[in-house]
């Protein structure tokens, strides 16, 4: 399989709307992760906009998994917004610290009952592409490819690196590299070409965020 192959021969099929949604979800989304680096408010507001977009082209793209972690990422992203105005001096600009053993056990918890939440929903996947209509449905997970599987993982780490970013913990971007660079062959399998070139960016940008973030902490704790 060459380049066209994978990054443009997919589109040929999509709409200019869908090209553009991408695109556009994925420009916002690189600016919020850029703000995240500079440990920026405007994290926030550019986040909600590309994930907005992405709940919509990862439900049409079959990524259940994702398509609820971006509803997530809203309501997270205002949940954030609102802790980092509350400790925020400049009401831009934020103080960032370690995760502590309690908030580790925390994401332990969500990482499980994501995993379970996630495959709960996907053995029921069947029933929503048959529109509700329970006859003939064959329920489980005899449906599901890799980047399915895939997807359960990526939905569960995502979570808590959200969860942590909000909470303003160093840790969060541990959870995004690892994300990242298993969401690029998923999202090149499923036909997302642009969407997979901005993950290998949040890879790098991520890497930068946990190295900026723990500089930072360290020149404030001196």
């Amino acid at each position: 399989m060459n380049v066209y192959d994978l990054f443009v021969k997919p589109y040929e099929t999509y709409t200019d709307l869908q090209i553009f949604l991408e695109a556009a979800g994925t420009l916002f989304g690189i600016l919020s992760v850029f703000f995240s680096i500079k440990k920026n408010i405007w994290v926030y507001p550019t986040g909600i906009i590309s994930t907005i977009i992405y709940v919509y082209l990862l439900f049409i793209a079959g990524l259940l998994g994702d398509c609820m972690i971006n509803v997530y990422y809203t309501i997270m992203s205002i949940y954030g917004w609102i802790l980092w105005q509350r400790n925020s001096e400049d009401n831009i600009h934020v103080e960032v610290y370690w995760a502590t053993k309690k908030e580790w056990l925390i994401s332990i918890l969500l990482f499980v009952f994501s995993v379970i939440l996630v495959m709960i929903i996907y053995f029921y996947k069947p029933l929503l592409d048959n529109n509700f209509i329970s006859e003939n449905v064959q329920y489980g997970f005899h449906h599901l490819d890799w980047a399915n599987w895939m997807d359960i993982f990526t939905t569960s780490v995502f979570l808590v690196g959200m969860w942590l970013m909000a909470k303003r913990r160093i840790e969060n971007w541990i959870f995004w590299i690892l994300g990242d660079l298993i969401s690029i062959p998923m999202y090149i399998y499923k036909g997302y070409g642009i969407t997979s070139v901005q993950y290998l960016v949040f890879t790098v940008m991520a890497t930068i965020g946990y190295i900026q973030w723990k500089k930072n902490f360290k020149q404030n704790n001196i």
